[in-house]
This record gives structure tokens, C-alpha cells and sequence, in this order.
């Protein structure tokens, strides 16, 4: 395999790799901790409780078009603000995530993982190299 489609496969990886987390994210809000408890964490820091919906909703729009592909640039730009609040939120827990409530490690890695989404495209197998073939 030449080194085209070795990082073309690379980029493949990590799209779908971080839109799982995020969809494991949204659903860990939902599911886990309920929508009430999501809002009145984003409370307890000061947020509106509109923020929790669009957190919420951003991870789980964000994480379905990095898994398919869609807009996958402009995808992974705009899932950069949650990435930077969650790395802010768990800021002052220290640095390893499995501090007491989550250190801000894993969120900043997240963040820049979405920089190289951003910077490298879709890769392999999405719904962009689709769309693109068929113009």
C-alpha cells in the first residue's frame, strides 16, 4: 500500500475513532448521568442550562457526520468549543482524567484530535470522498 492510502486509511481511523467518543459522550450525558443531572453540572459551573442541550447535541450531531464522513472538516472545526468548554470544565481537577471528576487531559487530547480531523479531511470511506467522486 503506498503512503497516499496508508494516510488516507490513518485519517479514516481517527474520524470514526473520535466520532464514536463523542456519540459515547452524548450518550453518557443522556443515559448516565440524565439530562436534568447534565444541566445542573453545567449549572454548578455557571453555564445556562442551554448550554447542556447544545453540548449534548453538538457531541451527538459532531460524533454521526465524523463517523459517516459529512463535512468532516467543518465538522471537526465546529466541535472544537465543546472540546475547549470540557477541557476548561475539568480544568481545575488536575491533570490525569481519572482524577476525582476527570482530569483535563483527555478533553484536550480530544480537542487536538479534532485539529487533525480538521487538517487532514475525511480520508478513506466517507460520504465527502462519495460526494466528491461523483461530481
Amino acid at each position: 500500500m503506498n503512503e497516499q492510502k496508508l494516510s488516507a486509511h490513518g485519517a479514516l481511523v481517527l474520524r470514526i475513532t473520535l466520532g464514536v467518543v463523542l456519540l459515547a459522550h452524548a450518550a453518557l450525558k443522556v443515559f448516565v448521568f440524565t439530562i436534568p443531572g447534565t444541566v445542573g453540572f453545567f449549572a454548578s459551573l455557571g453555564l445556562p442550562a442551554a448550554a447542556a442541550y447544545l453540548t449534548i447535541g453538538a457531541e451527538t450531531l459532531g460524533g454521526l457526520a465524523l463517523i459517516v464522513g459529512f463535512r468532516t472538516r467543518l465538522v471537526a472545526v465546529a466541535i472544537l468549543p465543546t472540546l475547549l468548554g470540557a477541557t476548561w470544565a475539568h480544568a481545575g481537577n488536575g491533570w490525569v482524567f481519572n482524577a476525582p471528576n476527570g482530569g483535563w487531559e483527555y478533553p484536550l487530547f480530544l480537542a487536538l484530535a479534532a485539529v487533525v480531523v480538521g487538517l487532514l479531511g475525511a480520508g478513506s470511506f466517507s460520504w465527502d470522498k462519495a460526494r466528491e467522486a461523483s461530481v
